[in-house]
């Protein structure tokens, strides 16, 4: 008997008068938006300017789309292009299949070219964006609930997943949210790379290659549970595969990075901390005139003093600095 379940939506779609509001899309679109607000902040704390991350990912989100979507369809083309089946349906993305794997790739070729760009370093970009990517990946994958898709073995657990779509080939009955466990294994990875990026001052791409390694570890365990068609190597799903080549690479890059390039970037952003030194002091500069103006006004009955013709029109020079002429006598 089922005491508990998660259960499935009846429906992927919400349609708002005219127009379709799919969950899958809705869940990439809200995980990128998070991605790029929590990129900005730490772009900010590490001295890059206000936007700059939005400007790139302007380059980045299509390239990833475009590349996710490559990889789903190469990996498994048998959906699209076997007998039986439409390969128009390649590109409708809304239904589903982005590949981790090539969004990442592709999309990194899309910020190097925005990075070029703006004249910035792309470890220290992708160091910034590292834990929102993992977040963004932990609201994607509550597209796949929406689609009952990429679940894993039969279990009865409480935290079930039931599927009730006998669609494609699925079988009703309740199995392993195997996109519960990922998305939770993702916002752990944000956690462990934002605390270790304070703790040890992360560069030159560390913090991100920490992500990627450490979303490889749940990665593989996740896809170790599914039960959805894959193509097999030697016994293990391709994308198991692919999770341990790109964990190597990782922790190789962050050794090799950590030997040849320790540290932290001091300048992410060319010119941003003038800006910033220059803002400050205007604004000091404007707090300055401000004060002084109060107070001739104070000083004087509200008349302030000429500027003195050597200080180049600079009233708050004259009045700190020009003698007073008024005497009692002369205000009574």
């Amino acid at each position: 008997m089922e005491f508990a379940y998660i259960p499935s939506p009846s429906r992927g779609v919400v349609d708002l008068g005219p127009i379709p509001l799919r969950g899958y899309a809705f869940c990439i679109i809200i995980g990128v938006f998070v991605a790029v607000w929590l990129g900005n902040k730490r772009w900010i704390a590490r001295g890059g300017r206000p936007g700059t991350v939005a400007d790139i990912s302007v380059w980045a989100v299509p390239f990833g789309l475009v590349g996710g979507r490559l990889y789903h369809v190469i990996t498994d083309y048998q959906l699209y292009f076997s007998d039986g089946r439409d390969w128009v349906d390649a590109f409708k993305i809304w239904e589903g299949g982005l590949g981790i794997w090539g969004a990442i790739a592709f999309g990194a070729v899309g910020a190097w070219i925005g990075c070029r760009r703006r004249g910035i370093p792309l470890p220290a970009w992708a160091d910034a964006l590292a834990p929102g990517i993992a977040i963004a990946q932990a609201i994607g994958r509550w597209g796949n609930w929406f689609n009952q898709e990429l679940y894993g073995k039969k279990t009865d657990v409480p935290w079930a997943l039931k599927i009730t779509s006998a669609e494609d080939g699925r079988v009703p009955g309740t199995y392993h949210p195997t996109f519960l466990y990922e998305s939770l294994w993702c916002i752990g990875v944000a956690v462990l790379v934002i605390w270790a990026d304070r703790r040890f001052k992360l560069g030159h791409g560390r913090a991100f290659a920490l992500y990627v390694a450490s979303y490889c570890v749940g990665r593989f365990w996740t896809e170790y549970l599914r039960v959805d068609d894959a193509h097999e190597v030697l016994g293990l799903r391709l994308n198991n595969w692919t999770a341990l080549l790109v964990f190597v690479l990782a922790v190789v890059y962050f050794v090799v990075s950590a030997r040849t390039r320790p540290g932290r970037e001091e300048v992410v952003e060319p010119g941003a901390a003038a800006e910033r030194q220059l803002s400050g002091a205007d604004d000091g500069d404007a707090a300055s005139d401000d004060t002084a103006e109060a107070g001739d006004g104070v000083g004087d009955g509200g008349d302030k003093e000429p500027a003195d013709a050597t200080s180049g029109g600079d009233t708050r020079t004259t009045s700190l600095t020009k003698p007073k002429t008024t005497d009692a006598a002369d205000k009574g």
